[in-house]
């Protein structure tokens, strides 16, 4: 009872926010005023038929079931025709107009949503395009809203489940994002700065986000390695530092021939095997390391590189295969499509 008097509120809200309660109390007092005139006027008719009869003539149906006869009956019905057919040209130009607004506020991030368990990404380069068709190609995030928050003109690609916020990143703009419910915070670099001044826009952000929803987890995106343990202090997360991950790439493929490709296969979504991290189900808690992986690769052909420990926010790679599952552990899984264990 509470949600529908609360759902009624915001419905009202609405209709007097784009004034359309002028055009509703026209079209009320139509089919009142019509109504009981009609049932003044024609013999036989009862209240609750002339406003069937109102309804049906306002809005130009016409069923014909039920027809004035008397000249004053038919003088009711000139008037509600031609009032009808102002009125629901008013009530159309009015809704056109409200929705063409909408559209434009939304292509150029005006507008606030309230959503739960999204995403929201900071700033806008060819990171976060490649991070927003990365998450609409894995089916678990296919449809998941992501919230951008950019300086920049207007919406930047089509996705119904893209929302977009034009500004720089502050208190106002994560607030619209509704950052209190967000499941996941990625912030990247801004590339229209320097490097330095990048990093440091960065760390700004993620302490301005750690303190407004501390349970948000945050991904941060920094230029120079020194800049981690800043980033730490703000309790990020985690950290992703993009020009060492490409540096030390090259060297290894420098070292042994053909990793990059490898990698690269391993990262992209929809191309061949890929990187997953899945909760280890109840059969294997107390299970060691060599059994999981024995198990895991007979059932979904997957190979189990690591071991990330939840409680202690590290990851074991290669862990020896004497090694004991517990309840907070998830497992680091290559295999060709996310795996479901049970």
């Amino acid at each position: 009872m509470v949600r529908i008097k609360s759902q009624f509120w915001e419905v009202w809200a609405f209709v007097e926010r784009e004034n359309l309660h002028r055009i509703l109390v026209i079209i009320i007092l139509l089919v009142l005023g019509s109504s009981i005139g009609l049932v003044l006027v024609e013999p036989g008719v009862g209240l609750l038929d002339a406003m069937w009869w109102s309804i049906v003539t306002l809005t130009t149906v016409g069923y014909g079931d039920i027809y004035p006869q008397t000249i004053g009956g038919r003088f009711i019905a000139l008037v509600i025709m031609f009032g009808g057919i102002g009125v629901l040209a008013a009530f159309s130009a009015t809704m056109a107009s409200i929705l063409v607004d909408r559209k434009l506020k939304e292509d150029r991030g005006m507008n606030t949503f309230k959503l739960k368990g999204h995403i929201i990404l900071c700033e806008w380069n060819y990171k976060a395009r490649n991070v927003v068709e990365e998450l609409r190609a894995d089916p678990q995030t296919a449809t998941t809203p992501v919230v951008l928050i950019a300086n920049i003109e207007q919406k930047p690609l089509k996705d119904e489940n893209l929302f977009f916020i034009q500004g720089n990143v502050n208190d106002e703009t994560l607030e619209r994002a509704n950052l209190a419910q967000a499941d996941t915070v990625v912030i990247l670099g801004d590339e229209k700065i320097d490097a330095s001044t990048r990093d440091a826009k960065v760390i700004l952000t993620t302490l301005t986000i750690e303190s407004l929803n501390p349970k948000a987890y945050t991904i941060a995106e920094l230029i120079d390695r020194e800049n981690i343990r800043h980033c730490k202090r703000a309790n990020v997360d985690e950290v992703v530092v993009a020009s060492e991950l490409g540096s030390s790439l090259i060297a290894q493929t420098t070292l042994d021939h053909g990793l990059a490709s490898i990698i690269s296969e391993i990262l992209r979504t929809n191309d061949g095997s890929e990187l997953y991290r899945v909760p280890v189900p109840p059969s294997l808690i107390g299970k060691t390391f060599k059994e999981a992986f024995i198990t895991i690769k007979e059932n979904h052909n997957g190979i189990v590189l690591a071991v990330y420990k939840d409680s202690q926010k590290r990851a074991i790679v290669n862990p020896s295969m004497d090694y004991v599952f517990e309840t907070t552990d998830h497992l680091i899984i290559v295999t060709p499509e996310r795996p479901h264990l049970s």
